[in-house]
């Protein structure tokens, strides 16, 4: 039923391979030439069963029941979820990350994956399985560039990604556009529909996928298309907004800004602390080295871009939210007219979701390595992904590689209007739709979802409930932090 890519380079081996002992036999006649079954490859004819399948668990699982948010006794309390969630970071970036996640409850549900991972793990479930992002709240869609220098528009952040319940993905778009809302100021009643709504595009994206050839649903939505698709026209300002500022958001427009030249033509980053520092020699000549494996995980197609150019220097650098604390450099590459390219290096920390998965009930993966699973999870949730992206180790420790400042742009959902943040939530919840099927049938998914908005309704009620928690949540951080039981740097 579910797609999942193989090991080794991501592709799934087990397709091309026939079953021993096969035989192809020719027949004449009217009917389909009898061939061998393929493994990897669907059963001909198709049936209904898929769809058929998804209503049959709306029996063991009602759609209203998604509405329930049944927080468990010995749920961690804030203060000890972020302690936790600290473990293995810098200690001396850990105040940073606590000051960003006490600026807001919308901030403080982007640092916390892991405690609401806890908390979904108790809710109702169909345990249809898709590589889920894991962090889908509504700050973590936005613009990137593609290998011709367009701008696409879909998830873009997948640290926490892995095989989990479509619906963890879901409940959490909508809770943080609750956040978001009232962050802006919109009314409670703006605030709830922007997540009824999200979870509506989500279905009726579901069932317009499960109806297109495969092809066409594996490619869906162009991007000139979303906003009539999700009838997001009062987004249309704001987006050509992000996009004009995204196109300039280059590596050579940070490498100007960032980067002094030297006395042999080259260039080195210039410091900017807390935000950017310059690493020790020993260190710099790890990140340097670790390319080498990096490069060996990419398509071959892609090594003389890479062999054209030459490493100049490696720095520090301080991202995100929920990623503050984690190791992450920025490397500076120079081609032969002192052009630049920088990749960023950033660890990859075990999903914070991985814990939770286990007490819901599934089959934990056994991760070869953190930054693989991030690379291939994002390949395959996204239609068109970083040609740059791959993965290494430094020092013992995995890291994902990319692009960095690839024609970044991201919408502030807290900064919308109310009638922009229902457009908003429409066309993430189409987004998230489309990132689902490449692994999970959307014909089960859409079966399950169905045509009337019992399930908008539920997840509405829920996202609600669980942003009330939320705020709560914050309130406990914030006096923790007044009260000196966890140091927090603001403004930074």
């Amino acid at each position: 039923m579910f797609v999942r890519a193989g090991g080794g380079s991501g592709a799934g081996e087990a397709v091309g391979v026939v079953d021993v002992g096969a035989r192809a036999t020719s027949e004449e006649g009217a009917g389909s030439r009898r061939l061998p079954r393929v493994r990897g490859f669907a059963e001909w004819p198709g049936n209904g069963a898929a769809k058929q399948e998804g209503k049959a668990l709306r029996d063991r699982v009602p759609r209203s029941t998604h509405a329930l948010l049944d927080l468990d006794p010995g749920r961690p309390d804030a203060l000890a979820a972020v302690e936790e969630s600290n473990r293995g970071r810098i200690p001396e970036l850990t105040p940073i990350r606590v000051g960003r996640m006490a600026a807001t409850p919308f901030a403080f549900l982007r640092g916390s994956a892991g405690l609401m991972a806890h908390d979904l793990a108790r809710t109702p479930m169909t345990r249809v399985l898709a590589q889920i992002c894991g962090d889908a709240h509504a700050a973590n869609f936005g613009l990137y560039g593609d290998a011709r220098g367009g701008l696409v528009i879909d998830l873009n952040d997948f640290d926490e990604t892995l095989l989990g319940p479509w619906e963890w993905d879901l409940k959490r778009l909508a809770a943080s556009l609750v956040l978001a809302g009232r962050e802006a100021g919109a009314s409670e009643d703006t605030c709830r529909k922007a997540a009824h709504d999200a979870v509506g595009a989500y279905r009726r994206t579901m069932r317009l996928l499960a109806k297109l050839p495969v092809l066409d649903a594996w490619n869906a939505i162009a991007d000139e298309e979303l906003v009539s698709h999700t009838d997001a026209h009062d987004l249309l300002g704001t987006l050509e907004r992000v996009a004009e500022k995204a196109r300039s958001n280059t590596s050579g427009r940070f490498a100007a800004k960032s980067t002094e030249p030297t006395e042999d033509g080259g260039r080195r980053f210039v410091a900017a602390p807390p935000v950017l520092s310059r690493t020790p020699d020993e260190e710099a000549a790890a990140v340097a080295a670790s390319l080498e494996e990096y490069v060996a995980t990419l398509s071959e197609d892609r090594l003389p871009l890479l062999a054209r150019h030459a490493v100049h220097d490696v720095a520090f650098r301080v991202v995100g939210t929920g990623s503050v604390g984690t190791r992450s450099y920025v490397v500076l590459l120079l081609d032969h007219r002192g052009e630049p390219l920088v990749l960023q290096v950033k660890e990859a920390r075990a999903s914070a979701l991985l814990p939770h998965l286990a007490t819901a009930g599934f089959d934990t993966p056994k991760v070869e390595h953190e930054g693989r699973r991030v690379v291939l999870g994002q390949k395959r949730m996204q239609v068109v992904s970083d040609i740059l992206l791959g993965w290494t180790t430094v020092e013992g420790r995995p890291f994902q590689v990319r692009q960095f400042r690839n024609r970044k742009g991201s919408v502030d959902p807290a900064a919308l209007s109310p009638g922009q943040l229902d457009d908003y939530g429409r066309m993430t919840g189409a987004l998230l739709a489309r990132a689902h099927t490449h692994s999970a049938d959307p014909r089960v998914i859409a079966g399950y979802c169905g045509k009337n908005e019992e399930l908008d309704e539920a997840m509405a009620t829920f996202a609600v409930s669980y942003a009330d928690r939320t705020e709560a949540d914050h309130a406990d951080l914030v006096t923790a932090v007044r009260a000196g039981r966890i140091a927090a740097e603001t403004g930074v």
